[in-house]
């Protein structure tokens, strides 16, 4: 079963490193092993895919992808040698892997979850120049950045909405701390979990009379894959047809995996939400 992303965010925050690093990297990668989803996203994106000899399990998009049963929470060294990879691309350093790798000569890129939209864009910029493709990671990133000012210019002007970002059906959520919070943040909206962050991780567990109480414009449904939950399940939920959200048709159902990778896709995260605040400023007069 696929963990949901945020479950290990604090802990992750701690096992990577503050920068991607790389150890005896080729000049050009033939054989690319990918244990991120986001990087398998990336390189596929950019026009590396057909130099991607294998991903790991948790690797879902985009569906070509090489697919296997190589773990990223778990790598093991041999299983990755295997594929006599020219290249390893991770998004943490479990079980010690990057020294593994090292002592089997493997070049390895480490891009550790961005903190940003400019750290999202330095990968697929490393990823470029690794893999020969520097003119489609540009081209990847411009279209990024397009779709983007896009999405913040099709905000309803002088909305000053609020959402809630919801992560698991136990009211887990994310604050404008984080990549995904920053990236509505600049659609305008307000986060409501910011103000219940007291430890300062960024991803507090809410309770349900919290929200109902802050009276969100917008609820982000970002756990309808892992608990599949909908916009017709939480208007059920004890006390929730009050919230603006509920009352307004703001509940904006996206992909688990669009909203806590920090690929390409962050555009179709940002687009859907940009989408649903409009309906929900117009229904609300």
């Amino acid at each position: 079963m696929k963990r949901h992303w945020f479950a290990g965010a604090a802990v992750l925050a701690l096992l990577v490193l503050a920068a991607p690093v790389a150890a005896h990297r080729a000049a050009v990668a033939h054989r690319i092993v990918s244990l991120s989803p986001t990087a398998t996203e990336d390189l596929f994106a950019i026009g590396a895919g057909k130099q991607v000899v294998a991903v790991d399990d948790q690797s879902d998009y985009p569906a070509n992808a090489p697919h296997t049963k190589l773990s990223g929470y778990t790598p093991n060294a041999e299983a990755i040698a295997a594929y006599q990879p020219d290249l390893v691309v991770l998004s943490t350093d479990s079980n010690g892997v990057v020294a593994a790798l090292g002592k089997l000569r493997i070049p390895v890129i480490l891009d550790p979850p961005a903190r940003d939209l400019a750290g999202a864009y330095a990968q697929l910029t490393q990823l470029g120049k690794a893999t020969g493709h520097v003119a489609g990671a540009k081209a990847v990133v411009t279209r990024m950045k397009s779709g983007i000012a896009k999405a913040v210019s099709s905000m309803p002007q002088g909305a000053h909405l609020s959402f809630y970002e919801e992560l698991s059906p136990d009211y887990y959520s994310a604050t404008s701390s984080t990549f995904a919070g920053q990236a509505l943040k600049l659609l305008g909206l307000k986060d409501i979990a910011d103000a219940a962050d007291k430890s300062g991780s960024g991803y507090p567990k809410l309770s349900g009379e919290y929200i109902v109480a802050a009276n969100p414009d917008l609820i982000v449904l970002a756990d309808t894959i892992c608990c599949g939950q909908t916009a017709a399940k939480v208007g059920a939920r004890p006390g929730w047809r009050t919230i603006a959200a509920v009352r307004n048709d703001g509940v904006v159902a996206v992909s688990d995996d669009i909203a806590s990778r920090w690929g390409p896709r962050i555009v179709d995260f940002m687009q859907a939400v940009a989408a649903g605040a409009r309906k929900a400023d117009a229904a609300r007069g």
